[in-house]
């Protein structure tokens, strides 16, 4: 019972990030007046769908994560709203927002908690320290302070979930593990979005997009690191369940 409510409160926070995270591409999207396809939340089979005006909204099997589909985003298109057609500062835009989202979401978050605990003068100041601590992480993991150790994966992130014995816990939780998320995305490796936001750079530094082949070949290798990072990881959460 134990392990069953630890997945059930993983699989309702890490839905809720992913809803903020995905929410800010498909927001920012729109705004530039670039087509979504779809938005899901969840990868491979659907088990729900509805077709809107534009954009199909749909949950799907595996809920590790979600997608904001769009148009000419993974080949060239030119119809009206496409992606590779926008301007770069709009590519950098959409792709950017959702990291942005839920960092902001998470530090939202944990200045609520501390506000509702202890009152506003208080959630200030611990706010700025929680922010200070951030930048501190954010540098031993570029400075190689950080072990690969310490990661954590959908089996770590259950098993520290489960172990949550209040309310409070598990928002301070949402609120640190959404900045975790939005900190991660940024690091400039394909297919994260901080990858794909170097490719943008490096197009607009050169003034014209890369070879589609070259991108590709980029965003394989990274694939391919990701892949192998996240199945170090399982079983390095997995080994320590044992």
């Amino acid at each position: 019972m134990t392990i069953l409510l630890g997945i059930i409160k993983t699989l309702i926070l890490l839905g809720i990030l992913v809803i903020i995270h995905e929410g800010g591409h498909f927001c920012i999207a729109k705004l530039c007046k670039v087509k979504v396809n779809e938005f899901s939340i969840g990868f491979g089979k659907a088990l729900w769908s509805k077709q809107g005006k534009e954009t199909k909204y749909s949950v799907r099997m595996i809920p590790l994560g979600g997608y904001v589909s769009l148009e000419g985003e993974d080949e060239h298109s030119d119809e009206e709203g496409s992606f590779s057609n926008s301007s770069i500062w709009k590519k950098l835009a959409i792709v950017s927002a959702g990291a942005i989202v839920n960092i902001l979401f998470g530090l939202l978050v944990y200045f609520l908690l501390v506000t509702v605990h202890y009152g506003f003068e208080i959630a200030l100041r611990s706010t700025g320290n929680f922010i200070v601590a951030l930048g501190d992480s954010i540098k031993t993991l570029f400075t190689g302070g950080t072990k690969i150790d310490d990661l954590a994966g959908p089996v770590g992130i259950t098993s520290i979930v489960s172990q949550t014995s209040s309310m409070t816990d598990f928002v301070y939780l949402l609120s640190v593990i959404s900045l975790s998320l939005g900190i991660t995305n940024l690091i400039p490796i394909p297919p994260l979005d901080g990858g794909k936001l170097l490719l943008y750079v490096i197009e607009a530094i050169k003034r014209k997009p890369l070879k589609e082949e070259t991108s590709l070949k980029i965003q394989m290798l990274g694939f391919s690191f990701i892949i192998g990072l996240s199945l170090f990881v399982l079983y390095n959460d997995v080994m320590k369940l044992i």
